[in-house]
């Protein structure tokens, strides 16, 4: 027999990872329903081909249908088209919000941890940004620049623009402080220090060897991102400043349909509902992630 024959079968590192991953019952939970949501608001349109939009006024608050599977407003427009529309967009603040968010806060961690004469300056600002009020600061934000870049974009491109830079650029700090205590620990190791004894450049010791190990936490952060994202563009939307109303996000139809929860509940309800299927979904996936690529988890 051959030692091929009697040698096990070894897994790659990203086999262990799924492995690990399946354990927790609640993120592979989360994990097929943030996929069903992500379907049903990407290709949704295409079955549900009715324009979120449109006005039948001879249908007005009207119940479960065929034609409305979810009801209509008070203006005759058609709930499931509005929710599936509204749902491309706090996703897409959602995902937008949280990759820029980790850009910053990975470069800020990794720069504060590898460079001692950064680490000081960084960190400072990084508490100054800690401090800050993210709600009433995006509110102030939105206020005095909404016109501006409503008029440079357009309504929707100018406000998502608004929301998506306020969100990332002010929930970054979490991700730097993480990303440095890792590279911290990480300079000091073999492989980095025989890297620099060879004579390599500061930059592709960072590229090649600090990045790599610190995307663990950065995906770990990446879903925490998404979820903080979608709720703080939700409060917005719900105080009315958020997009405009032809333009719907799950908090803006949670706005505009608060009005009528005596008379048709579901209409608030069912963007409520989705906001906290997505939040929960992406927070046990996080869990899963957190325990997956946890090195002393077996």
């Amino acid at each position: 027999m051959s030692d091929a024959a009697v040698l096990p079968a070894t897994r790659s590192p990203m086999g262990d990872v799924w492995v690990r991953f399946r354990r927790h019952r609640g993120a592979l939970a989360g994990l097929f329903i943030f996929a069903i949501l992500l379907l049903l608001v990407a290709f949704g349109p295409l079955f549900h081909t009715v324009d979120p939009q449109f006005a039948d006024y001879r249908a007005r608050n009207s119940g479960f249908t065929l034609a409305h599977p979810l009801g209509t407003d008070n203006l005759g427009r058609d709930m499931f088209a509005q929710i599936l529309q509204g749902g491309r967009t706090s996703l897409a603040v959602g995902i937008t919000a949280m990759v820029l968010s980790l850009t910053i806060g990975a470069v800020i961690g990794i720069l504060a941890g590898y460079f001692p004469a950064l680490d000081g300056p960084l960190m400072r600002m990084t508490d100054l940004f800690l401090a800050l009020p993210l709600l009433p600061l995006l509110l102030v934000v939105i206020m005095l620049f909404r016109d501006t870049l409503r008029a440079a974009f357009g309504p929707e491109t100018g406000i998502f623009i608004l929301i998506v830079g306020v969100i990332g650029i002010t929930s970054w700090m979490n991700t730097a402080r993480i990303v440095r205590g890792d590279v911290l620990s990480l300079k000091e190791r073999e492989f980095v220090m025989a890297a620099r004894a060879i004579g390599a450049p500061s930059g592709r010791i960072i590229t090649h060897h600090v990045l790599p190990n610190v995307l663990s936490p950065v995906m770990v952060s990446a879903t925490l991102g998404i979820a903080n994202a979608i709720i703080t563009e939700s409060a917005v939307s719900f105080l009315g400043l958020g997009f405009p109303p032809d333009y719907p996000t799950w908090g803006r139809l949670v706005f505009d349909n608060q009005n009528f929860i005596t008379l048709a509940p579901e209409r608030a309800i069912i963007p409520a509902a989705a906001i906290s299927l997505t939040v929960i979904s992406v927070n046990y996936v996080g869990d899963g992630l957190r325990d997956a690529l946890d090195p002393r988890e077996t």
